[in-house]
């Protein structure tokens, strides 16, 4: 049987389209693989969308060149083989294909021309797929990323979005309501909803609306939770706030990137809303979601951003004091009109601007982490082996946030008496080597540090 490994970059938006490929080509009897030294075809899902993200996509497919076997096929394709193909081809000659977005016919008709598949294609069922899927890294059972639409209507003048995936396009909501009951059947505990703005889901319809959607899955039987990432700050309505407030499937975390705070920058970011707004924007969201976890981004060093402006969105961080943050120093894109724009900032300025938030946004994050010290919180397992558990707090996205780690030795030393002593009920140590990935757990905090935490397992409430 021809073995293929996927090699995904980039977003999470990537990571669900590497999914679908792998759908694709375990539909067709192509077997998908971790190992890519074994595979038959290296796979590489790339992203374009700023200039690290370039870099380390070109850097992936160059070490591979290096390393892979010379009957092994290197195949390219996704955002950044969208963007610029024909410079590609040429530059890296041991690219074997080259496809752009969307294109996962091509993709695994090449895969399929490699070698003749013994047998005949797989079946198409859904349950077969998700159930050979769990034996690679595209599935995590502790989470797993739900697209629900695809490329962008805003023009925001930083952004190449447009320009390679396309106009907004929401995806039909029955697959993936069915796409969601399928993973939870098979036991993943979080549904990320993911795009590049979930806020439009479903308008272009008449009548449709993330709302609407999310009602859809909450519906869904099982012990899950779902968590938005990227709404757009304008377009946060009261009624769905007052619905993440009151559904318990639903976590207490929003992801809103606001770029700036600055009027004079957003408005040449092309961004909509003001700083007024956002602030409104802010307490309303505090107000009727208590304790809820705020997460943003921001982009330092835009055209024209002068030290008033900087110091401007750093009193407005401070002000806010934001759960989450993260920082984009600003990446001078080819054919996007901020690349036009006059008042380019150096790069010294732009990494020391990007300095400085970090260093801020790391004292608010430790005085907030220290405030969950002496707490006992729901957590999922995402990784466990002989010495240590990782878990996420309700509050903490993976891959972007901070984890729980939780020591298995300390545990054991700490657990002997822990029946007799211990306040609450406490979990026989025994039972830390049936935790797996997606456990759903109760930890008590125990240390605080910038981003991450320390705990100790205090319950479990599911394996």
């Amino acid at each position: 049987m021809t073995t293929v490994s996927i090699v995904t970059l980039g977003c999470p938006k990537n990571v669900t389209d590497s999914r679908y490929l792998a759908e694709q080509l375990a539909a067709q009897g192509l077997a998908v693989i971790d190992d890519s030294g074994a595979a038959d075809a290296i796979l590489v899902n790339t992203c374009g969308f700023i200039k690290d993200a370039k870099e380390e996509s070109i850097e992936e497919i160059l070490k591979l060149s290096q390393t892979k076997r010379p009957e092994q096929k290197l195949v390219a394709f996704g955002c950044l083989m969208q963007r610029y193909r024909k410079e590609l081809e040429a530059e890296i000659p041991e690219i074997d294909a080259i496809f752009g977005l969307g294109e996962y016919d091509s993709i695994v008709g090449f895969c399929r021309s490699l070698k003749k598949t013994d047998g005949v294609a797989l079946s198409q069922d859904t349950a077969q797929f998700y159930g050979s899927l769990q034996e690679t890294a595209l599935w995590q059972p502790s989470y797993t990323y739900l697209k629900i639409s695809d490329g962008c209507n805003k023009r925001c003048t930083f952004c190449v979005i447009p320009s390679i995936r396309g106009r907004f396009r929401s995806l039909p909501g029955e697959p993936i309501v069915r796409e969601a009951r399928a993973f939870i059947e098979r036991g993943a505990r979080e549904l990320i909803l993911v795009a590049q703005d979930i806020s439009q889901y479903g308008r272009e319809w008449g009548g449709g609306s993330l709302l609407s959607l999310l009602k859809e899955l909450v519906a869904i039987e099982g012990d899950f939770r779902i968590r938005l990432l990227y709404l757009y700050p304008t377009e946060v309505p009261e009624e769905l706030l007052a619905y993440v407030a009151a559904e318990e499937k639903i976590l207490k975390y929003l992801d809103i990137p606001l770029q700036h705070s600055e009027d004079r920058i957003l408005r040449l970011m092309g961004r909509r809303g003001t700083r007024r707004e956002y602030l409104k924007l802010i307490r309303t969201i505090r107000r009727i979601i208590p304790g809820v976890t705020l997460r943003t981004s921001f982009i330092a060093g835009f055209p024209g951003e002068t030290e008033d402006d900087f110091h401007g969105l750093v009193d407005f961080i401070e002000e806010i004091r934001f759960d989450r943050l993260g920082v984009f120093k600003y990446s001078r894109e080819e054919g996007t009109p901020a690349a036009k724009l006059p008042g380019q900032v150096p790069a010294r300025i732009k990494n020391r601007r990007f300095d400085e938030i970090m260093k801020r946004q790391a004292l608010i994050s430790l005085e907030k982490n220290r405030d969950l010290v002496g707490k006992t919180l729901r957590a999922v397992v995402d990784e466990t082996d002989d010495d240590i558990i990782i878990a996420r707090l309700d509050s903490q996205a993976p891959e972007i946030d901070g984890v729980v780690i939780i020591e298995k030795k300390e545990e054991l030393e700490s657990g002997r008496e822990e029946v007799k002593k211990s306040r609450k009920p406490g979990l026989p140590r025994s039972r830390t080597s049936e935790l797996k990935q997606g456990s759903v757990i109760e930890v008590e905090i125990t240390a605080a540090y910038d981003y991450d935490l320390k705990g100790a397992l205090a319950g479990v409430t599911a394996v």
